[in-house]
């Protein structure tokens, strides 16, 4: 290693061990690309592509490793570094994946003991079980949410995971009802990484139009919903929080929507501050994108039955299916013969995957482009661009200026609208979404690109101002005494009372709440933002603006998936189409130890040990 000017050699190096140096260097590296550990039989291949490394050999890595001082490998052993199952960590790395395995080991124990009173309950709600999913028109394919609402209520800790419009909040709110019957004074948290996740979250169930009465209704209006990080209490000046192992959350149920976006310092943080008495229903996307900081809890845990070669959701015991498919009321509706399974893994039974989009057709439009793109099925991916004829989907390979003009000139209606509430919500009609923060098509030039198109058009007045009437931001960090939150999107308006620009946020109630601008310094322009940040929204339309050049690294499939996705009913796609195939013939990669140590779930050692 020749440089000093790599913030990962320089971590390397502080510990000076010139044979431990290219792992701590690598390892280093991996966890700023969101690994959370290094897989030391797999390393040759950097030596290729990475020149800092030129000179090094990784022959007998493991055995190297062995040896070090600073490298635990056994029990009793507390040193920067651990070595388990042919992966390197960090040591508090090890521990956060530890911690989350010991918790949902402590969530199954649990529920064992409870499943055969569950039951009994879950019979006696028969005809309420009825009335909630026995629909009129239901279409004639498994019944998958009323699968995951049993699986929800028999554990203590269930997995719901599905792509947009399979139903997932509509799901829990069925769940909640059939709690709500067996317990109308259950306590519930509903959270997700950002606030607007959770508003959504919150407003979907309390708008959820089910056959209950009014009490339990009354019950499903209490429900508030908060930030992950307002849901445990952080500590000020502090990365720990006033909820943890030793004083967990009083609440019966939690529900984190969005999963996907946890990392796996806050996924452990989250489920240490959880009791095992309490259910936790896990709700997101497996095929969205992984959190922005290490790990990828959430797919990980979905995938995690995958190595046993049966799947990795939707297989039950034939005890468990035939339990789900007495509730069913029609044949074509029951689960069928092929969930039939037997495992010894942990998360078997608790994992379901809702199927069935009630919002888009996998034959046309977005859901088709959508499937092709997650699937990474290149060859329909390429008659889909070749034929470009749908209504939903637009692809524009030469990036027209027109097309991009007309999109944009969709921003009148918030900007013209006198009534800020009004304006808010026709603001989400629509927005811009970016790969990249930099670049010609990166964010800080696309929000340039529209300021001046929309200042031509005498919309706005920036008169470079930073801050402008009509400008829409969007906050990125949280703001806890303001009640408002990273990922919260406001627009600045006058104020009616004394003509001040304001920040004007809607609260998760409906009211609007104005700040001054000084207060938030911590926002970005929001007509376009990247698609990570887009996690969580929904629009009406979107366009998603890729990057020119195939070879970035930040072009996988659950990028694309993600950002088109993000639109509810008409989607525009601005790249090469090259960019676009290449994009889905690359899958995000994370190092982890999840799928395979709970494969070995009984081999777990314990925090102290290491």
């Amino acid at each position: 290693m020749q440089t000093l000017d790599d913030v990962h050699f320089q971590f390397a190096a502080f510990f000076q061990n010139k044979a431990l140096e290219p792992y701590v260097y690598l390892l280093s590296k991996k966890l700023a690309e969101g690994h959370i550990c290094l897989q030391v039989t797999e390393l040759d291949k950097e030596l290729s592509t990475d020149p800092l490394l030129a000179g090094y050999s990784f022959a007998g890595a493991k055995e190297v490793l062995q040896q070090q001082a600073l490298v635990a490998c056994t029990a009793g052993e507390r040193q920067p570094f651990v070595l388990h199952q042919d992966r390197l960590y960090l040591h508090r790395y090890f521990q956060y994946e530890t911690r989350i395995l010991r918790r949902i080991e402590a969530f199954l124990e649990k529920e064992d003991a409870e499943l055969n009173n569950r039951i009994a309950l879950l019979q006696q709600q028969k005809d309420l079980i009825a009335q909630l999913f026995d629909t009129p028109n239901a279409p004639a394919v498994p019944d998958w949410q009323l699968a995951a609402a049993i699986t929800g209520v028999l554990h203590n800790f269930t997995i719901i995971t599905g792509g947009p419009g399979t139903g997932k909040t509509t799901t829990v709110a069925k769940i909640l009802a059939l709690l709500f019957a067996t317990n109308p004074q259950l306590k519930v948290a509903l959270a997700a990484p950002t606030g607007k996740a959770a508003a959504r979250m919150a407003e979907s169930l309390k708008n959820a139009q089910l056959p209950v009465g009014e009490e339990i209704s009354a019950r499903f209006q209490l429900l508030t919903p908060s930030t992950i990080h307002r849901l445990l209490q952080n500590k000020a000046h502090s990365p720990y929080f006033k909820h943890d192992g030793d004083n967990p959350l009083p609440f019966d149920v939690v529900i984190v929507d969005e999963s996907s976006m946890i990392d796996v310092a806050l996924f452990a943080k989250l489920l240490s501050a959880i009791g095992p008495d309490t259910r936790l229903i896990l709700l997101g996307d497996k095929d969205q994108l992984a959190s922005v900081e290490a790990g990828s809890l959430f797919g990980d845990l979905c995938q995690a039955q995958a190595l046993e070669g049966d799947g990795a959701a939707n297989r039950f015991d034939a005890h468990r299916l035939q339990l789900i498919n007495a509730f069913v009321a029609t044949n074509e509706r029951q689960l069928p013969p092929s969930c039939l399974a037997t495992s010894q893994h942990p998360l078997f039974q608790h994992v379901v995957e809702l199927q069935y989009s009630h919002r888009f057709s996998g034959d046309a439009g977005i859901g088709k482009l959508s499937k092709a793109v997650i699937q990474g099925n290149t060859e329909v991916l390429q008659q889909i661009l070749n034929q470009n004829t749908d209504e939903e989907v637009v692809l524009d390979a030469a990036y027209d200026a027109a097309l991009f003009e007309q999109f944009i000139w969709g921003y009148q209606a918030f900007i013209r609208e006198g009534d800020t509430r009004k304006a808010l919500k026709l603001l989400n009609n629509l927005r811009v979404l970016c790969a990249l923060r930099e670049g010609p098509q990166g964010v800080a030039e696309t929000n340039r690109r529209i300021e001046q198109l929309l200042q031509r058009k005498r919309l706005i007045d920036r008169r470079g101002e930073q801050f402008y009437e009509h400008r829409p931001v969007m906050l990125s960090r949280n703001y806890y005494n303001l009640g408002l939150f990273n990922g919260d999107t406001g627009i600045l308006r006058k104020d009616p009372r004394d003509g001040s620009l304001r920040v004007f946020f809607e609260k998760p109630d409906g009211d609007l709440v104005g700040v001054a601008p000084g207060l938030v310094p911590d926002c970005e322009t929001a007509f376009a933002m990247t698609i990570h940040k887009s996690q969580g929204s929904e629009f009406t339309e979107v366009l998603v603006l890729m990057p020119q050049g195939k070879d970035l690294p930040i072009l996988t499939r659950e990028l694309l998936y993600t950002g088109i996705t993000r639109a509810r009913k008409k989607v525009l796609v601005q790249g090469a189409p090259e960019s676009l195939v290449h994009a889905a013939s690359r899958s995000v990669e994370r190092g982890s130890g999840i799928i395979n140590r709970l494969a070995a779930f009984s081999d777990l050692p314990s925090l102290e040990e290491m």
